[in-house]
């Protein structure tokens, strides 16, 4: 795997986050040597949802309103049907995750992460993967929808379920090694 250790990651999140669509992730950027920030708009922990029921609670390392993208390398986008659609609702956390797309930085989104890049305006074009149910909404977004484990796009890394988790760190890793992609800055 590729060495991050000079790579500064954000994993933007509210409650009720799939549990495992984050740990999984940041455990593998931290075996790398990355620096893992859990970004949330709210403070001190947050509960993740864990298959059916609740899960294990994190702690925040940075509050939303207190957070820079020019701080971060890379964004990750944990699903869950709950984390997405309240991200996608709040415009802080919306200009976050278009400052990344925008800047051509590594967005890696998994399950139901991508609805909050719906909301960016700026997956016109793109080629993603999703849970299955968000496939006629990224279509509506103007996106390419395939049914693959992982699929990348210029630096934008997403995924199907915890299944695909596996290669879907594999590949985030990857594209945060490589860093920016200047064919994906948005003018």
């Amino acid at each position: 795997m590729a060495k991050l250790s000079n790579r500064k990651v954000a994993i933007l999140t509210e409650e009720g986050f799939e549990q495992v669509e984050l740990t999984s992730p940041k455990e593998a950027l931290e075996a790398a040597g990355a620096t893992v920030h859990i970004i949330s708009p709210k403070s001190g922990k947050i509960k993740a949802w864990n298959h059916t029921d609740w899960g294990i609670e994190v702690e925040v390392d940075v509050e939303l309103s207190k957070a820079s993208p020019d701080d971060y390398d890379a964004l990750v986008l944990p699903g869950g049907v709950l984390n997405p659609d309240k991200l996608r609702l709040n415009k802080e956390a919306v200009a976050f995750a278009s400052a990344f797309l925008d800047e051509g930085k590594p967005v890696a989104a998994i399950c139901h992460g991508p609805q909050l890049l719906i909301e960016t305006g700026m997956i016109k074009g793109r080629t993603l993967t999703s849970y299955p149910s968000l496939e006629t909404d990224l279509k509506n977004a103007g996106a390419e929808w395939v049914d693959q484990e992982v699929v990348t796009d210029k630096g934008l890394v997403t995924s199907r379920t915890p299944d695909d988790l596996e290669a879907f760190n594999r590949k985030t890793i990857e594209e945060i090694a490589e860093g920016i992609h200047e064919d994906a800055i948005q003018s």
